[in-house]
């Protein structure tokens, strides 16, 4: 686990450095700087939006005594999609629109549903029922 986040914050970071300088050297510094900028601010604004729209969601399950399960798998991936906008990047911005994109959140939340499975029959993590 240590190495996986070695690796995240390490290579990540460093694939981020090389791509900006080298479409800073094919668009110009201004051009790359203002995409970030912009890229930045435009997915700040979608996850506001989704935020609310899912937020109403959670709202309308409670009023229907649902438990919101889904929408707060949601909620969960449109912040961390907030906090990956925020740092600046290509590689970044693009996973953060990604899971701002409903279709592809869709398949994120079925794959992490599979591992929570997979985590749970193999005993890797346990679920209470709290009375």
């Amino acid at each position: 686990m240590l190495f996986k986040l070695f690796l995240a914050f390490t290579l990540i970071p460093v694939a981020e450095i090389y791509l900006i300088i080298k479409l800073g050297g094919f668009l110009g510094a201004f051009n790359t700087v203002a995409i970030i900028i912009l890229t930045g601010f435009v997915g700040a604004t979608l996850a506001r939006m989704q935020g609310l729209q899912t937020m109403l969601r959670v709202r309308q399950s409670l009023q229907q005594g649902l438990v919101p399960a889904e929408e707060m798998v949601d909620a969960l991936l449109i912040f961390v999609a907030g906090i990956v906008l925020l740092t600046p990047g290509f590689i970044t911005d693009s996973a953060g629109l990604l899971l701002l994109f409903p279709p592809t959140r869709f398949h994120i939340k079925r794959f992490l549903r599979r591992k929570f499975d997979q985590w749970h029959n193999n005993g890797s993590i346990q679920y209470r029922n709290f009375p």
